[in-house]
């Protein structure tokens, strides 16, 4: 994640959310829990060392993340689902890759919705690695158990699951993604954005964006408890805390004036340190939030309009 700051938690009124209102989603099987944390515990080893931007780890990470989007049946959104992109920042220039698949929706196939997921992390430095298990590799295995889910129930909007790379690098994958052709050409309606997913010592899990858009706050105002996951909107500029608004690379698509939700767990002890590891996530808590995700999204794929 590319937040830099110390976040101030104020405590609070509670909010819940519950999607599925005959069956809870903790119950239903929406995709493999094994497979999920089998996909977690592998993109965040060493074999990928920190997933560094235009570094072996990444590009290895890259193929990675498009094996599993063909397994899937993702279609590619652009040619082998990647899209190149160079930048410098600062003295250095990298070499990146935006990975890009694409599902079809059922009733509304020109407006689609992004579900995206930065897959880049620190790298090696002084010879650790620093993994990213939390930050973001939980937030791009996610993206398979939405792909997993939309084969058994295929969403209403296409969706576009776009892989950022460089968010740690001023979100630059994002920034690109946006200023492209093929997002200039695509009718989005919204982004939903997963970056640091996989646990939480309060079993909270945060929405920001709901305070940017009348639809999206009734539908949250509307939802019940779920999973024993307490989800709770805030950090976007109204509520006292640090303004998550610009945290991550949902930003990008907020300053094109089109709606985002961030799904998103205070930072920790290991934010941003070797420490962010496998054995360091919540198994439990990660598998009710991403189930969480997926009934949220649920609700929001049946709008028409977000407007």
């Amino acid at each position: 994640m590319f937040r830099a700051y110390v976040i101030t938690y104020f405590t609070g009124l509670c909010l819940f959310v519950n999607l599925h209102a005959q069956t809870s989603p903790c119950e239903s099987n929406y995709f493999s829990e094994t497979t999920l944390l089998k996909h977690l515990k592998s993109l965040s080893s060493d074999a990928f060392e920190g997933r560094r931007t235009g570094a072996a780890g990444a590009i290895k990470a890259k193929q990675f993340i498009i094996n599993q989007f063909h397994a899937l049946g993702v279609l590619p959104f652009t040619k082998n689902y990647e899209q190149k992109f160079s930048f410098t920042e600062g003295k250095v220039s990298y070499n990146a890759t935006n990975i890009l698949g694409e599902i079809k929706g059922t009733h509304f196939p020109d407006s689609y919705v992004v579900i995206s997921a930065h897959y880049d992390h620190e790298g090696i430095k002084n010879g650790e690695i620093y993994n990213g298990a939390d930050d973001n590799a939980s937030g791009v295995c996610a993206l398979f158990s939405f792909a997993e889910y939309f084969k058994k129930h295929p969403p209403k909007h296409s969706v576009i699951f776009a892989a950022f790379d460089a968010e740690e690098l001023n979100l630059q994958g994002s920034k690109y993604f946006m200023k492209s052709a093929v997002a200039q050409a695509t009718k989005i309606v919204l982004n939903l954005n997963l970056d640091m997913v996989s646990r939480s010592e309060t079993n909270t899990l945060f929405v920001v964006g709901t305070s940017h858009n009348a639809r999206l706050k009734s539908i949250y105002k509307k939802s019940n408890p779920a999973c024993g996951i307490i989800l709770e909107a805030g950090h976007d500029g109204h509520d006292g805390r640090e303004d998550w608004t610009y945290a991550s690379d949902h930003m990008r698509f907020f300053l094109e004036n089109i709606p985002f939700l961030y799904f998103g767990v205070d930072d920790h002890e290991d934010y941003h340190e070797p420490t962010d590891t496998f054995e360091k996530i919540q198994p439990q808590f990660y598998i009710n939030a991403v189930k969480t995700m997926i009934n949220y999204f649920e609700k929001i794929d049946d709008l028409r309009s977000f407007e």
